[in-house]
């Protein structure tokens, strides 16, 4: 699923291979999903898009925000997008495939679910989820220092909860879900399971560093490698805790690394490296 350096390569991507394209055909809802959420009907989709040119795009949280000479188009978490050489295949089933001017094509398609937003520059749209994003600063940027994510675990509801639910639920960090948390608590030497009240300073500092450095890389290599890009390829930074690793040799101590269930997913961790203590 997109998290923040998967939709900020794409967003990259798309402003290095599509910018200044014109969209000439459009085909929207071509194969019904009961998840795909869209804005109005699919089949109002050609009118808005056809003859669009690309302007820009962005990565915003679990989104990708492409802005087109006349509407906008959101992508978000759930939604694979590929750009389409014009010798290359189109996939037999997309919820969105448009073609451009200069014969190639862009689609998007859903593996579970996810929304394929498109507005006009004027109309209102309302996504909570968009909103928060917009609203927050992105750990990508500089805004996001350390006086701003203390502040986020200071509160008294967030002390009372696990890493992992202080941080990769309720839009604390739009665009920081269970699949890069891992690794960022990896490199911290923090459990997912540990209380947020429990954290020193100085262990506050080192989740700071961890989780603004593992992003940062994370994008820097084209996402993460469990993820694939507009081309259809792996990123190309290696995650350490992920289904793949369940006991694999830690890279750091060799102890095999743990899966166990938490929060309705999986956790992965070192328990040499992340030791829960009495912490739970």
């Amino acid at each position: 699923m997109i998290e923040l350096p998967e939709s900020n390569t794409l967003a990259r991507q798309i402003n290095e291979i599509l910018v200044g394209k014109r969209i000439t055909s459009v085909q929207a809802g071509a194969s019904p999903h009961k998840f795909a959420w869209y804005h109005g009907g699919p089949a109002d989709y050609a009118e808005r898009l056809v003859n669009n040119h690309f302007i820009s795009a962005r990565g915003v949280g679990i989104f990708v925000e492409i802005t087109l000479s006349k509407v906008m188009l959101l992508f978000s978490d759930g939604v694979n997008q590929r750009w389409h050489p014009s010798a290359g295949p189109i996939p037999k089933k997309h919820q969105l495939l448009l073609g451009l001017d200069d014969d190639t094509f862009f689609s998007a398609s859903l593996s579970m679910y996810g929304g394929l937003y498109c507005w006009e520059h004027k109309e209102p749209f309302e996504n909570f989820y968009y909103t928060v994003a917009l609203e927050k600063p992105s750990p990508l940027t500089e805004r996001f220092d350390l006086a701003y994510f203390s502040g986020l675990l200071s509160p008294t509801e967030v002390q009372s909860l696990s890493l992992k639910a202080a941080l990769a639920t309720k839009q604390s960090i739009p665009g920081l879900g269970n699949g890069c948390l891992q690794d960022i608590l990896w490199q911290a030497h923090l459990h997912p399971k540990r209380k947020t009240s429990t954290l020193t300073e100085d262990e506050i500092q080192a989740l700071f560093s961890s989780l603004k450095n593992t992003l940062a890389e994370m994008a820097r290599q084209g996402g993460r490698a469990t993820e694939k890009d507009l081309f259809g390829k792996p990123g190309g930074y290696p995650v350490v805790m992920c289904a793949a690793s369940k006991g694999q040799p830690c890279p750091q101590c060799g102890t095999p690394i743990f899966k166990e269930a938490f929060m309705g997913g999986s956790i992965y961790t070192c328990r040499v490296c992340q030791p829960l203590d009495a912490q739970e």
